[in-house]
């Protein structure tokens, strides 16, 4: 049990210091997603 909570702890400090990272990726992706998905709609 000591070893999970340790593992919680590190991801969580993981998670605090590169949330904004996570974020810059997903939105990156998100508009990636987007712009096929519209490009697809414009040329049919």
């Amino acid at each position: 049990m000591h070893t999970l909570a340790l593992g919680y702890r590190g991801m969580s400090l993981l998670l605090d210091l590169n949330w904004d990272r996570l974020l810059y990726a997903a939105m990156v992706c998100a508009a990636l997603s987007a712009g096929a998905h519209f490009g697809v709609l414009l040329l049919h």
